[in-house]
């Protein structure tokens, strides 16, 4: 079966929600400038599954108009479901708007949700602005792993190197995935002050840990 603009609208009109499923998943199989002009509507369809699959195709489609696109994400960063929250992060990330820094910064600060909070400290580290430090930092004292590591590596994507002193005592933490994230945070910042660090990380016991050191090392 071909599939047509006309074929994904009839099923993106459909009032199964199944249907609507079915045509946001083919808008891939379409033009990039027409499906995006077809998947707004459904950015604030009734369904939650609907919603999330229109919303995650945002960072791709979301390049033909950065502005309509920045308007459409940053409602849907007060979407009543965490997982419609968290995509639009991850969307705002992956478009570069920083436009977006205060309404991320008040969703993490809001936000009861650990995903949503995870999917707004990955964000800042793509965005790269400068105002995301103290919040990182801050995400780095977390009580949740996962949000701790991702601000691990937030940080090294910022590249403020007044980081490394506080990421240091990180790379003698028990959890591997703790460790690398710390070696390719400190090999993206460089400077003399990492090295005995990425030395020491260089003979971790996980191969993965001192694969990345060694990486880190050659960078100084």
């Amino acid at each position: 079966m071909t599939i047509t603009r006309e074929s994904v609208q009839e099923l993106l009109n459909s009032p199964d929600y199944g249907n609507r499923l079915s045509g946001v998943n083919q808008l891939r199989q379409l033009e990039p400038a027409v499906a995006f002009e077809l998947v707004q509507p459904l950015i604030n369809d009734s369904n939650t599954r609907v919603r999330y699959a229109a919303v995650s195709q945002m960072d791709m489609l979301g390049t033909q108009d950065l502005a309509v696109s920045l308007k459409i994400l940053r409602d849907r960063l007060s979407d009543s479901e965490p997982d419609v929250q968290a995509a639009a992060a991850d969307a705002l990330g992956a478009l570069k708007l920083t436009e977006a820094y205060d309404d991320l910064q008040q969703l993490y600060q809001d936000s009861p949700e650990w995903l949503v909070k995870v999917s707004i400290i990955a964000t800042l580290g793509e965005l790269g602005d400068p105002r995301s430090f103290e919040l990182l930092l801050s995400a780095l004292g977390s009580d949740n792993s996962l949000i701790q590591t991702m601000a691990i590596s937030a940080l090294g994507e910022l590249g403020n190197t007044s980081a490394v002193p506080l990421l240091i005592p990180y790379a003698t933490n028990p959890d591997w995935q703790v460790r690398y994230r710390v070696a390719q945070a400190l090999g993206k910042l460089g400077g003399e002050e990492v090295r005995s660090t990425l030395e020491t990380l260089a003979d971790d016991s996980f191969v993965q840990v001192a694969q990345e050191a060694q990486v880190g090392l050659k960078s100084i």
